[in-house]
């Protein structure tokens, strides 16, 4: 069974619930009925469905949630999944920013200076060369990679990428495309 197939099968809510109160330990019809404020009818038909997607061991009232069909299908679905997208050409900077880059998002700010060097060169091309920022639009121009705007802001300008005067930043290193 895919992953797909079991996120259907749980995107029902009544089969979800029924799901639920089993990995939480309840162990036959009734249990799972009560567990999951459920009428019997409703778990006994859940119950079924996912018994015959081979989810759920039936024998009787007794049921059984097979975890290990989910894990197995995780599994399946990672490895079939294509590989993610190199952040940068330079295989170097690559390993560096899929440390830290996640989804889109900088999960934290690399302590070591050569690898925030890497990571601060990334973030700055949200920055257009010859466009001057107020520190509003910068802050919310970082806060979609990071929380703690500031200390970006702060390593952007202290590592010679941005550039402030007034309260106004514009882009002054970094890497740019032509």
């Amino acid at each position: 069974m895919d992953a797909a197939t079991i996120a259907g099968l749980l995107a029902d809510p009544v089969r979800l619930k029924v799901v639920a109160a089993l990995a939480l330990g309840a162990g036959t019809i009734e249990e799972v009925a009560e567990a999951a404020g459920l009428g019997l009818k409703e778990v006994a038909l859940a119950a079924r469905r996912l018994a015959r997607a081979g989810l759920v061991h039936r024998d009787g009232h007794a049921l059984v949630l097979r975890a290990e069909r989910f894990s197995a299908a995780a599994r399946a679905a990672a490895e079939a999944a294509p590989p993610p997208e190199p952040l940068s050409d330079d295989p170097a900077a690559d390993a560096v920013l899929s440390a830290f880059v996640r989804d889109g998002r900088l999960v934290s700010i690399p302590s070591q200076r050569s690898k925030r060097l890497v990571v601060l060169d990334h973030l700055v091309r949200v920055f257009e060369p010859g466009v001057r920022y107020p520190e509003r639009e910068v802050n919310a121009l970082l806060a979609v990679w990071h929380p703690d705007v500031a200390a970006l802001r702060r390593y952007l300008v202290d590592e010679g990428f941005l550039t402030r005067e007034a309260g106004v930043y514009w882009r002054s290193g970094g890497y740019v495309e032509v």
